[in-house]
């Protein structure tokens, strides 16, 4: 089954709780805080497999979770890293934050891998906290949240030369003859339901890699027929080679399929649109063919053609010859623009709080990725660690936004699923 688009939602691993000890030893009074630091949560990465062809693995796979790290323990002792999930994919694989449509990663290259979600930093054990005014805290941290996020992998084949057209108009016969590539051939339309990659060698040691795409119809930039099949497959080829039903075996005009298809192609996207092409004018044995192929010369004069019969074999050797020297004398444009990716976005505040403040009846809720992380590693089963949480949040300003919003003393606070009293 060929899958080139899923959607999952990654959850990195949590780190370690960090522990609360004290040295305890035969004649060693006064031993002092040993509580070590939890081990880091397990990372969520993403690693090119070149045997692999198509997404179909990632298919079932709703949610992928990583490991939380080892606790710390006592003497000291830091827990260990929680190991890596290791996701294979195939080359060609972009991976897209589906909240933000910014790009993650565009895996393309043996064993290149990215994280894409990282796991938690392990809490701190209270021998960490032990400073020269407070030797002997009473407080450990839990594991850091490791990072969630729900992404889009896109899968876009990688050849040099992307064969499209209508349906029925020869791509698989072409491909059947000039590589061993073995596409499904029928007397019927969309018989390519997915990309078929053939590699064709040349007499004069030259080779490259040739996809047979789904048939493009009117209106395929908008999603209809297999279109949207096809188009993000273009993507990454080099050049673009357009096969046309020169004899005009079912009635159709070339000059008019010709047209249809640059014009979606201009559609979708402008830089599949600014690639080299080459026309190769198929069904060169029927009727029609030869004056065909006049007229459409005399309407592109300077659009490179190659007349051929991918059924008899003819000319087979000479177009693909042609499209060599087009290769050669063609560079590769970036798939992407370099603001696409979110590691070049530069993010600003928009508010000088990271945090919000709104009320619900007689609740205030207050929401942040600061607070609510602060909140999730703080332990409340001890006193320290609660007085703590509540200085962080009076040096963050909260206790003073409360009031100036109008909260009195003994109001409701509610932060995630928990509520707590607004006090001294």
């Amino acid at each position: 089954m060929f899958v080139d688009e899923v959607l999952i939602k990654v959850i990195a691993g949590k780190g370690g709780d960090g522990c609360t000890s004290f040295r305890r030893e035969k004649c060693v009074p006064m031993g002092g805080p040993d509580g070590g630091n939890g081990g880091k949560g397990a990372d969520i990465v993403f690693e090119v497999d070149k045997g692999l062809k198509t997404l179909v693995d990632l298919r079932y796979m709703k949610n992928i979770k990583g490991d939380k790290g080892v606790n710390g323990k006592g003497s000291n002792r830091t827990g260990e890293k929680a190991d890596d999930v290791v996701i294979k994919v195939p080359e060609g694989t972009t991976i897209i934050d589906n909240d933000t449509g910014l790009i993650i990663a565009d895996l393309v290259g043996e064993n290149n891998r990215v994280v894409v979600a990282r796991g938690g930093r392990g809490g701190r054990g209270n021998k960490a906290f032990a400073t020269q005014s407070e030797p002997a805290p009473k407080m450990s941290e839990y594991g850091e949240p490791g990072e969630e996020r729900v992404i889009k992998c896109e899968l876009k084949v990688l050849a040099d030369v992307g064969l499209v057209g209508m349906p029925s108009v020869g791509k698989s016969t072409l491909l059947s003859m000039i590589s061993a590539s073995k596409p499904k051939i029928a007397a019927y339309h969309f018989t390519t339901l997915n990309p078929n990659l053939g590699v064709v060698k040349l007499k004069d040691q030259r080779s490259f890699v040739i996809a047979d795409l789904p048939g493009l119809i009117e209106g395929a930039s908008e999603g209809l027929g297999l279109g949207h099949k096809f188009l993000r497959h273009a993507m990454r080829t080099k050049i673009l080679a357009h096969v046309l039903d020169m004899g005009a075996f079912e009635g159709r005009n070339p000059i008019e399929d010709f047209e249809i298809i640059r014009n979606e192609i201009s559609k979708y996207n402008d830089k599949l649109a600014r690639k080299p092409f080459i026309v190769i004018a198929n069904k060169m044995d029927l009727v029609a063919a030869n004056n065909n192929l006049k007229l459409f010369k005399e309407k592109y004069p300077n659009v490179i053609v190659c007349p051929i019969s991918a059924l008899n074999n003819e000319g087979l050797e000479e177009c693909m010859l042609q499209i060599a020297d087009l290769l050669d004398n063609s560079e590769m444009e970036p798939l992407y623009d370099e603001t696409s990716f979110e590691s070049h976005v530069l993010y600003k505040f928009q508010n000088d709080k990271p945090y919000t403040i709104t009320k619900d009846g007689d609740v205030w809720i207050l929401k942040g990725s600061e607070i609510e992380k602060l909140f999730k590693m703080t332990k409340f089963t001890e006193e320290e660690s609660v007085a703590r949480f509540a200085r962080k949040l009076r040096g963050m300003g909260v206790e003073d936004e409360l009031e100036k919003m109008g909260a009195q003393r003994g109001d409701e606070v509610q932060i995630l699923d928990y509520i707590f009293l607004f006090k001294d």
